[in-house]
């Protein structure tokens, strides 16, 4: 393992940046001194990296990270290896001969980090090869997952205490965005571990802002095409209680000129794929599905996420609403919920035979019906269920503390469902529009070209280039390699990989625009 001081160096190299966000750092040290590790840090705070930099730094040993889902692995695995750090992925998407040489080259020592599923991680034919590996650590992603008292609870979680029975000698770290007391303890007590060293960021992003709005049938639809419109550059989740809804919407937004795609577990895979791929490149902005949809989503552009109906839970709501604004720059989470909701959830609850499971059904029940009709601020309350006492008293940004955004009023809502307003075309599946003192064309030409290289390489456009660093280029307008490495989020092999690209794209938009004839007595030059 490399010195403690060479982790920023480390960051610097295969992250692009020159200083950690907070807390990023202690959990980085912990995770390098091999102590078992749990933290709670919200969606954004930057969890994977903690995790990724001690392993890159080790060349002798393996990380093993267990992942619940596929597209999350293949995301991770394509970003770190864009990064320079050599990761793999063993899963149930891969040809036999694919699996085997990854196993092959896993033994060897070749990887610094190798993402499994919870059900694969824990079989015994597994743990057999893994155990060849030489492995440092493992990381539980998701940790929640393992608590019964989490909103969601998955069977084989609770099966990955064999680990510290099976590798005693390995660390074992935790990651969740959304844990509750009671959950942090279950996850401690079922993982084993011993005594970890624990981080529990604030649950207060104050990039968010909350608003909760009850509607009606008249009035949902108004008020979703205000909120969708509203958004003027990056991406949208709209969240539906039905499968059935899913194809409504899309066509809703789509008969009021928004492109949409949708996402539901009934979808064949394939399907499925090709529709979160078209969303992850940013081909379709707007992406309409059902709870099927997010658990791993990791794409920071995302600008609103937006329920039309009570989900089961504030702790799902949190993590659900929570995936806008990863990037840290200004979100909105709106929950457009109907009185008709709650019916629904209650009668669902009922059914429940167990009767544990019914009782923490309900408590989450009225936990989420008290967060949509409260008047006190929201990030607040939030807050207080995880158990945080926050030292502020309102946040200022909430519905609650500084009232409905007038975009989303009840009247405009009505008024754009009908007439010539209603139906123009919407700012979401445009260009979109650059920050201020930034040249649109620039911003335009590099979004273009990250799309057409997200798309030959198959992989998510955020992993090619995050719009935080799209910004920065377009602010900084570097002249050679050496100012380029000087952007936000171009590491080496980052730089390697696109910098003459990106510069070559960045010379053209500063070069000549010659005046074309005049056409109708007016100039015309050759730029959009």
């Amino acid at each position: 393992m490399s010195a403690p001081d060479s982790f920023v160096e480390t960051l610097r190299r295969y992250w692009g940046y020159s200083c950690f966000r907070p807390g990023q750092e202690a959990i980085v040290r912990s995770i390098a001194a091999g102590r078992d590790t749990c933290v709670v840090m919200p969606t954004g705070g930057g969890k994977s990296l903690c995790y990724q930099l001690p392993a890159a730094m080790d060349p002798r040993h393996t990380a093993v990270v267990i992942s619940p889902l596929i597209a999350l692995m293949q995301d991770q695995v394509a970003q770190l290896g864009r990064m320079g750090i050599a990761a793999a992925f063993v899963n149930s998407s891969q040809a036999f001969a694919e699996r085997e040489e990854i196993i092959r080259r896993a033994a060897r020592g070749e990887y610094r980090l190798l993402y499994l599923s919870p059900e694969s991680a824990t079989q015994a034919a597994t743990l057999d090869w893994v155990s060849k590996i030489p492995v440092s650590s493992f990381v539980i992603d998701e940790a929640h997952c393992i608590s019964e008292w989490g909103h969601e609870f998955r069977p084989e979680y609770r099966e990955l205490n064999r680990l510290r029975i099976r590798f005693p000698n390995c660390h074992v770290s935790a990651f969740t965005a959304s844990a509750t007391k009671r959950v942090r303890h279950d996850i401690v007590q079922q993982l084993g571990l011993r005594d970890p060293f624990r981080h529990i960021a604030s649950f207060h992003r104050k990039n968010l802002r909350y608003v909760a709005k009850e509607t009606n049938s008249r009035n949902q639809g108004g008020m979703l095409l205000q909120a969708v419109r509203h958004v003027e550059d990056g991406s949208v989740i709209i969240y539906v209680p039905t499968i059935a809804r899913v194809g409504e919407t899309v066509a809703f937004l789509e008969s009021n000129g928004i492109k949409a795609i949708g996402y539901h577990g009934k979808m064949e895979s394939a399907e499925r794929k090709a529709a979160q791929e078209k969303w992850m490149v940013d081909e379709v902005r707007v992406i309409v599905c059902t709870i099927a949809f997010g658990l791993g989503i990791n794409k920071p552009s995302v600008r609103s996420v937006i329920h039309l109906a009570l989900p089961k839970g504030l702790e799902q709501y949190y993590q659900e609403a929570g995936r806008a604004g990863r990037d840290g720059l200004p979100a909105e989470c709106i929950l457009l919920w109907r009185k008709g909701d709650a019916g629904t959830l209650a009668y669902f609850i009922k059914q429940i035979s167990d009767q544990q499971e019914q009782d923490r059904a309900w408590r989450r029940y009225y936990d989420i019906r008290d967060y949509a009709e409260s008047n006190e601020c929201r990030p607040m309350r939030i807050c207080k269920h995880f158990g945080e006492t926050p030292k502020w008293g309102r946040c200022e940004t909430c519905d609650n503390c500084s009232g409905v955004p007038d975009w989303l009023g009840e009247e405009t809502g009505n008024a754009a469902k009908e007439g010539p307003a209603g139906r123009r075309a919407a700012a979401v599946g445009a260009a979109g529009t650059a920050p201020a003192g930034l040249s649109p064309a620039l911003r335009e030409s590099l979004r273009q070209w990250r799309i057409k290289v997200a798309k030959e390489k198959s992989v998510a456009a955020f992993v090619v280039m995050h719009d935080t660093t799209l910004d920065d280029l377009c602010l900084k307008k570097p002249r050679d390699l050496e100012e380029l490495r000087q952007v936000s989020g171009f590491g080496e092999k980052k730089t390697q990989l696109y910098g003459d690209q990106v510069l070559a794209l960045i010379r053209e938009d500063a070069g000549p625009r010659p005046l074309l004839a005049p056409i109708g007595g007016f100039q015309y030059s050759g730029g959009s």
